[in-house]
């Protein structure tokens, strides 16, 4: 008997390149950006060819970009700079300039600030293009001595970080698109690649070690983890067993599947799904990107995608996809779907690349 995998994703830039971040779908607010002038005119574009914008205007401002984002109203790529000289570029180029007080290279000075003095179980951290800011959250976990903490150092680094507080618990969603077992707990499948000419497909790191068997919701055999990182990065690759089915797709789990093609970078703002074995499909946006989260007992990873997607345990290693493009693997989070929360995933690009693998 074959068993059918499938997964399921959209997604709407792939290869944005400024760590910034195009962001598609949502609206922004711009009061601070320069609209045009006399001698350019912002150009309207789709979220893909704003991020093919900002891919060229990252290699054209260098250390002067200090993040970007789409305004989904006015149709326009938004990037921030710190001085005239290069708002001028991204006029010439066609983006809407916005002049902002802290360039990428101070936020990530801060986010070295945070790591060396409040690696705090319990919370995480991320830059924010639209506020121009690193966001710091910490869940309920975080308290007396180490929320005091916390707050000095938030507070040191003045307007450069804000410090948020999460209702919820950080914690990897582990309970295990498609249901995953492995004698032990209940993980998600995430989406089908191939790798030396052979198929496998990739979820949570943190879902199980290289070695480890996996079967399908009815016991059907599905394959061997091959590689699994966790912490540090939260991925792993399982190679499927031979006649076991691998079509290039996510559940929605109405009857239907979201083919998937590519994968992709997120971008802050994107609107974007989840497919999870516990939660089924639930829609969300891109909050930050590059974030870093704290699980505690020494479980840190850094560059995850930051969403308002909801998730629970099992979710984990679950597909987030724009469209037809593959976005992430559900890493954890706070909360659930009933209160909602933070959520965490695993850039897949990075995943794949660090396999060797590509989406098919």
């Amino acid at each position: 008997m074959k068993h059918r995998r499938t997964v399921k994703r959209r997604v709407a830039i792939a290869g944005a390149g400024i760590a910034a971040l195009v962001a598609a779908g949502v609206t922004f607010q711009t009061a601070n950006a320069s609209e045009e002038t006399p001698q350019y005119t912002v150009k309207k574009l789709s979220s893909t060819g704003a991020g093919k914008l900002a891919s060229d205007l990252d290699s054209l401002l260098g250390g002067d970009a200090a993040g970007a984002y789409y305004d989904s109203e006015s149709k326009a790529l938004v990037v921030n700079v710190v001085d005239e000289a290069a708002a001028q570029g991204v006029r010439k180029a066609g983006g809407k300039a916005r002049i902002v007080e802290n360039s990428l290279a101070e936020l990530k000075a801060v986010r070295t600030t945070l790591t060396d003095k409040a690696t705090i179980p319990g919370t995480s951290w991320a830059t924010d293009p639209v506020t121009n800011k690193v966001v710091v959250t910490a869940d309920r976990t975080v308290k007396g001595d180490a929320w005091a903490k916390l707050e000095k150092v938030v507070g040191a680094l003045g307007e450069k970080a804000e410090l948020k507080k999460s209702a919820g618990e950080f914690k990897p969603l582990i309970a295990g698109g498609d249901a995953i077992l492995n004698g032990g707990g209940r993980c998600s499948l995430g989406f089908n690649v191939v790798k030396d000419g052979a198929p496998h497909f990739i979820t949570a790191g943190h879902c199980g070690k290289a070695g480890t068997q996996w079967t399908d919701s009815t016991g059907g055999a599905l394959g061997t983890m091959a590689a699994s990182t966790f912490p540090g990065n939260d991925f792993a690759l399982v190679k499927y067993d031979d006649g076991v089915e691998h079509p290039s797709e996510v559940n929605l789990y109405n009857g239907s599947t979201q083919p998937i093609t590519k994968a992709g970078e997120a971008t802050v703002g994107m609107k974007v799904t989840r497919s999870g074995s516990t939660t089924q499909v639930h829609d969300g946006e891109v909050t930050a990107l590059d974030a870093t989260v704290n699980y505690g007992n020494g479980d840190i990873v850094n560059g995850l995608v930051q969403t308002t997607v909801c998730a629970e345990p099992g979710d984990s290693g679950g597909a987030l996809f724009a469209g037809d493009t593959a976005v992430g693997l559900t890493s954890g989070g706070s909360g659930d779907c009933t209160s909602g929360g933070e959520t965490f995933f695993q850039p897949v690009p990075a995943a794949l690349a660090a396999l060797g693998a590509e989406i098919g």
